[in-house]
């Protein structure tokens, strides 16, 4: 059932904190805090044909939009839903053609600016704050940023200056740093990007890296449910970043795309520090010079892979390097079997792929909190994997493991877990 924050929660303001939100009551762990369907959304373009663009639903055989041939829908009843927002695009696709090429952020906020212009009062999304308030952070907007900001603006004027009013360039400046810092990526069960969209209720949930509830998704509408016991007056907490990493790196994260650095517990102590950067035991200890050196060489390859997208060899030479230093349960060690990972499963080798999941999934349960969506998608991952090498026994087992993070992060009743107790009864 969709509950709304209304009587649940509460926003609270503070000196240290700015703005939050609190619980007014007690949940439990795997509880459903509030629903918060989006001010507004975008299905990314990559992908278009997958998945319905109003409801977010995959299937096959999705209707094609009879004019621009581009979108896709599950019904007429899905394609009239979002006629509002696809006709922003669709004769512009035509008419551009190849050129037509805004990036996904100009795309959502040129259905923002349109449902402003037709709102006539405050959304179920925006029960505790109207998405006007949202924090921008345009004081603390770098030049490169910048710079980035403007090409997306000159994009929304070159695409969309025929169907809306425009703001001023300032206005326009707020209103794309309101959504880059306060957007929410839209994730499948492995994590995989589907879309962005903007919650105005959402964005007053503060960071932590030791976070109280997470948040998941059924289609568009994000779902906010505990992953610690939580009483009356405790603050909604999510993560922004990746938690694998340490704490350093962590904030450095938070810094350059939040402008801020996290004071949790974990960032007082590093409790975890340790047991993410551990390196080889020997005899003789390694230099801190080495491991400095070391350390270097990660992040500056991590760098590379990103940029260039390098294959099988350069993940194979950098995990040769690094363990002569680091231990197999170092970060940057996990980060680089990752990619190796996906690497197998462009190859389509999935021998090559179970190998690297299964050593990363025995340090991603230690590494990681305990209701973590990072775990339950490799867990999926492998799952499908070994039903592909016919280790069903192997599959039935880590999907049970992928089902229990899922029944506290998605809830019992969501449709991916619905879908998988289908798909292993079939099997």
């Amino acid at each position: 059932t969709n509950k709304t924050a209304r009587g649940r929660i509460e926003r609270f303001d503070s000196l240290e904190k700015g703005r939050g939100l609190r619980v007014t009551r007690p949940f439990k762990v795997g509880e459903l805090l509030f629903s918060c369907p989006a001010f507004s959304y975008v299905l990314s373009v990559r992908e278009r044909g997958f998945y319905c663009e109003f409801c977010f639903t995959r299937k096959e055989n999705l209707a094609r939009c009879g004019k621009c041939k581009k979108a896709f829908y599950c019904n007429a009843k899905c394609q009239k839903g979002d006629w509002s927002n696809h006709k922003l695009e669709c004769s512009a696709m035509n008419a551009f053609g190849d050129h037509w090429c805004p990036s996904d952020l100009t795309r959502l906020v040129a259905r923002i600016l349109n449902k402003k212009k037709m709102q006539k009062e405050r959304s179920a999304s925006e029960v505790i704050l109207p998405v006007q308030d949202m924090q921008s952070h345009v004081e603390d907007e770098d030049n490169e940023k910048r710079e980035m900001t403007e090409v997306d603006i000159a994009a929304l004027y070159r695409f969309y200056g025929k169907h809306l009013e425009m703001p001023d360039k300032s206005c326009s400046f707020c209103i794309f740093q309101q959504v880059s810092c306060n957007g929410f990526t839209i994730e499948d069960d492995e994590l995989s990007h589907m879309g962005t969209a903007v919650y105005p209720d959402m964005a007053l949930i503060n960071h932590s890296c030791l976070p109280s509830v997470i948040v998941t998704y059924k289609g568009s509408t994000a779902e906010v449910r505990a992953v610690q016991d939580m009483k009356p007056g405790e603050e909604l907490l999510i993560t922004y970043i990746d938690l694998l990493y340490p704490t350093d790196d962590r904030n450095i994260r938070l810094r350059e795309s939040y402008y801020f650095c996290c004071d949790c517990q974990e960032c007082k102590y590093k409790s975890m520090d340790k047991a993410k950067l551990k390196v080889q035991k020997r005899s003789d200890p390694i230099e801190p010079d080495i491991i400095n050196n070391m350390l270097r060489y990660a992040k500056k390859t991590i760098r590379e892979f990103r940029a260039f997208k390098s294959l099988l060899e350069m993940c194979e030479h950098s995990l040769e390097h690094m363990g002569g230093v680091f231990a197999d349960t170092n970060v940057y060690m996990l980060h680089m079997m990752y990619q190796a990972m996906g690497v197998c499963l462009c190859l389509t080798d999935p021998y090559g792929a179970v190998r690297y999941g299964e050593k990363i999934i025995k340090l991603y349960s230690q590494l990681y909190p305990p209701y973590s969506l990072n775990v339950s998608s490799l867990y999926l991952k492998l799952g499908r994997l070994y039903m592909t090498l016919d280790r069903k026994t192997a599959a039935l087992s880590i999907f049970k493991k992928a089902m229990a993070i899922m029944e506290v992060t998605h809830g019992k009743d969501h449709l991916y877990l619905t879908k998988l107790r289908k798909e292993l009864t079939q099997r």
